[in-house]
């Protein structure tokens, strides 16, 4: 991925927060805290709050030099020029949405805990693959489970590589280890007693893991 943005770090995914004024209060929090990523998320709002909330947290993720990613709707993210979005297996095809989308803007795929889907998503045009859960996720119970094997296994596509699940500060390092470039979460960072507390903890195993 040829881009200004960090390629490492902590990927900050929102809650399903329909307060606008808190949503961006809260971000504003982990953002500040040294978050290299956000992913605009909210699984419980309509389309006019979700494009009002996007919107709105572009500037605040432009003053802090964080790209804005937008979670399943590429249409989104090109109709307000967001930095780039994320897909899942049921979002849409990648291709298309590469194709549709202006040059320089991100994709991002879900791979889950197949290796397969990461190497149609590099084929595909994708700037990152994620995997995962890693452990038990309160956001996706019911998750299909990933190997920290994934992550090194998937090396080969040149790609950065982010790993979600269930992953706390307690936890996160060998997934670091095994080459996870950035850590995504959401109640690990949004749901703690305090959230820059947590984002600098996460970032603390990026420091504590060797350099490839």
């Amino acid at each position: 991925m040829n881009s200004p943005w960090p390629r490492s770090g902590v990927y900050a995914i929102t809650p399903d927060e329909n307060d606008t004024t808190q949503l961006l209060a809260r971000v504003q929090t982990v953002l500040q805290a040294g978050a290299a990523w956000l992913q605009y998320r909210n699984k419980t709002a309509d389309g006019p709050l979700r494009e009002h909330q996007a919107t709105q947290l572009l500037p605040l993720c432009r003053a802090w030099r964080v790209p804005l990613i937008i979670n399943d709707d590429w249409r989104l993210a090109a109709a307000i020029g967001a930095d780039g979005t994320h897909l899942g297996e049921d979002d849409g095809e990648l291709v298309a949405a590469r194709a549709a989308l202006p040059a320089g803007t991100i994709l991002g795929a879900s791979c889950y805990a197949d290796l397969t889907l990461a190497r149609r998503a590099a084929a595909a045009g994708a700037d990152y693959v994620a995997f995962g859960a890693f452990y038990p996720s309160p956001t996706k119970p019911h998750a299909r489970r990933a190997t920290p094997d994934l992550l090194r296994d998937a090396a080969q596509f040149g790609l950065p590589r982010v790993a979600i699940g269930g992953i706390t500060p307690d936890n996160a390092l060998p997934l670091v280890q095994a080459g996870a470039d950035l850590i995504a979460v959401i109640s690990g960072v949004f749901d703690a007693p305090d959230p820059a507390a947590a984002v600098r903890a996460y970032l603390s195993c990026f420091k504590e893991a060797p350099t490839p």
